[in-house]
């Protein structure tokens, strides 16, 4: 961090604390997996997680509403259901209600249910919650209950890029929702350059076009396959 606030001369907004997010963590014991009815498996660390990312939320919104450019780094992507959401928020109030464009680069699309989630893993749902094709569980409504619709994405604004490996439901999310989605073999077929064209231009932020605010969400297995 010191290096690049010399050498780029950027202005840095941190308090030099790696968060563990230990204080939003409930007490051992307490974070019983969730069955949802419908389910295959039940929801793994369900208030832990939503506990962690509603804490991230409000840190990203703080600096986001400011007009910063906000850089979340951390564990598995389940975080972005916090980084996105603290940002969405921010675009909205910052910008007359208007949308934010998400461009989630990633070799999975991370857009499974609780329905549909074969593992129960949360980290391969941020994109359904963020985008209200599911909501706070009935049988606990306090598991992201707090995802209100200033912090949702609208599925016409996501574009995928590198996918890899996408379950089966998750594919027919995809489809249903009428979401853009470049997989690794359209990468190698067209190039990155032109895959970054085509995304842009769906999300109308191409050459000659007035765009919209957007934000990156970035999973290294798209890099490396076997992260």
């Amino acid at each position: 961090m010191t290096d690049i606030q010399e050498t780029l001369e950027y202005t840095l907004y941190h308090d030099g604390i790696v968060h563990s997010y230990s204080k939003h963590l409930p007490a051992p014991g307490a974070d019983l997996p969730l069955h949802v009815d419908g389910a295959k498996a039940p929801m793994i660390n369900p208030i832990a997680v939503s506990s962690v990312t509603h804490a991230i939320c409000d840190q990203v919104y703080e600096h986001a509403s400011k007009g910063r450019l906000v850089l979340t780094l951390g564990g598995d992507h389940s975080i972005a259901i916090g980084s996105v959401a603290g940002t969405a928020k921010a675009i909205r109030e910052r910008h007359n209600d208007s949308e934010m464009a998400l461009i989630w680069v990633d070799a999975h699309a991370d857009i499974n249910t609780p329905q549909s989630s074969g593992s129960g893993n949360i980290h391969g749902m941020p994109v359904a919650f963020l985008t209200g094709i599911t909501k706070a569980p009935i049988e606990n409504p306090d598991i992201f209950g707090w995802i209100k619709d200033e912090h949702r994405i609208n599925p016409s604004k996501i574009v995928y890029i590198g996918l890899r490996d996408v379950d089966i439901p998750e594919k027919k999310i995809l489809r249903d929702h009428g979401i853009c989605a470049f997989s690794m073999h359209d990468i190698d077929r067209h190039g990155i350059g032109k895959v970054m064209d085509m995304a842009l231009d769906h999300i109308n932020c191409g050459p000659g076009q007035e765009g919209m605010p957007i934000h990156l969400s970035f999973d290294v297995d798209a890099l490396d396959p076997y992260v």
